[in-house]
């Protein structure tokens, strides 16, 4: 009786495939009938369409899968502890070269050469840089292709749990580096009340500010446009012009303290926005496996701790000398482990479960409450500098 069961249901898990399967492969054999009876003059043409087709998703689907220099220490690469001054300080004067002169009496003698004054670059216009030259030079931004544009058979790829796991990071590192760009322009790279805008800082803020999805053609407005990569690439030319004028003590970085108080202010604040969606997503929408937007919720949070971690370890290298006079070398080495803490986790499928579930995790509530601690020690920050 068993076997007659097992043998009954074996057959019709069979018969559902094969109905699953002619139900996806009727259009394509449709299409192929249509297709071989076409001429050669709807042939070509249509052909070489749908080679160019299949092309076009090949690389859109490599690129949004590949991730060109992601790397969650990326910030040992700068060697940050090996700086020996703050930003815009001036460097110790290097020995003095020499040049031969001339002796009345005939035996060569040296007079000294003064070196060019030279002064400490700005560790967090580096890491923007970089961070954005990671984003639109050694990888393609997602956000503006024109297949990501299209969407998944007209359905917004952030609808769908395809795709759109690296545009959500990218768009999350770009906030970190939009946040920080504004604060260089308002107050880390002028005196505020006595010095002008910083101009290559004020276009790099400009630039970065561009739309997050322009293609080279848009509906509104109607007409040609140039894409999103093309203005972050002339903010990456304009944040290093500005450090290069910085080396050779012709910009100002400012690092007061209460400068310092303004930025970490601020990226707490930033943090905590989206703390407070991740707690919506996380609290409102329970569908664990099945919640197509928990993924982009999660990625977009990751690459914001991720640009922001950068941006923080440039922070304590620029202001060393307000986090030494006010000793928070400790609580600052505590809150970066709080941000390497966060990024270790990398889940291959993103749930949103409930938080009292045994089945589905719930990686939003895990995302959400990293965040909050790395936002806590802001805030800790702040507190001992206002004092």
């Amino acid at each position: 009786m068993i076997a007659a069961f097992l043998s009954r249901f074996l057959n019709a898990l069979k018969r559902s495939f094969r109905l699953l399967f002619a139900w996806v492969a009727w259009p394509f054999m449709a299409a192929h009938g249509w297709y071989g009876g076409r001429s050669l003059m709807i042939k070509a043409p249509l052909g070489v369409f749908l080679l160019g087709l299949v092309a076009l998703y090949g690389y859109f689907i490599w690129q949004t899968q590949v991730w060109t220099g992601f790397d969650p220490n990326f910030v040992d690469r700068y060697h940050l502890a090996e700086r020996q001054r703050s930003a815009g300080q001036e460097l110790p004067a290097a020995v003095p070269a020499a040049s031969p002169s001339p002796a009345t009496t005939g035996s060569a003698t040296t007079t000294p050469v003064a070196a060019p004054r030279q002064c400490q670059t700005s560790a967090i216009v580096d890491v923007a840089a970089d961070l954005t030259d990671m984003n639109v030079n050694e990888n393609a931004w997602i956000s503006s292709m024109l297949l990501y544009r299209a969407g998944f058979f007209g359905v917004d790829w952030d609808n769908t749990p395809f795709l759109d796991n690296k545009a959500s990071f990218q768009r999350g590192v770009n906030q970190a580096v939009r946040r920080t760009s504004a604060e260089l322009v308002d107050s880390l790279g002028r005196v505020r009340g006595t010095s002008g805008i910083n101009g290559d800082l004020q276009d790099a803020r400009g630039n970065l500010q561009f739309d997050e999805f322009s293609w080279y053609f848009g509906l509104n407005p109607f007409g040609f446009k140039t894409p999103t990569p093309s203005y972050y690439r002339s903010a990456i030319k304009s944040l290093r012009k500005f450090n290069t004028d910085l080396a050779a003590c012709n910009a100002i970085f400012d690092i007061r303290a209460d400068n310092l108080v303004q930025f970490v202010d601020r990226i707490a604040n930033d943090l905590g926005s989206t703390s407070a969606i991740l707690r919506e997503r996380s609290e409102n929408h329970n569908g664990g496996w099945f919640d197509t937007r928990a993924d982009d919720r999660f990625w977009f949070a990751y690459g914001q701790l991720y640009g922001y971690y950068g941006v923080l370890a440039a922070a304590r290298a620029d202001f060393d000398q307000v986090v030494r006079e006010r000793n928070l070398a400790p609580l600052w080495a505590d809150t970066l482990s709080q941000f390497q803490s966060a990024l270790r986790i990398q889940p291959a499928i993103i749930s949103n479960g409930r938080e009292d579930g045994w089945i589905m995790p719930t990686h939003l509530a895990t995302m959400g409450f990293y965040i909050l601690r790395t936002r806590s020690n802001l805030v800790e920050i702040r507190a001992v500098l206002d004092r």
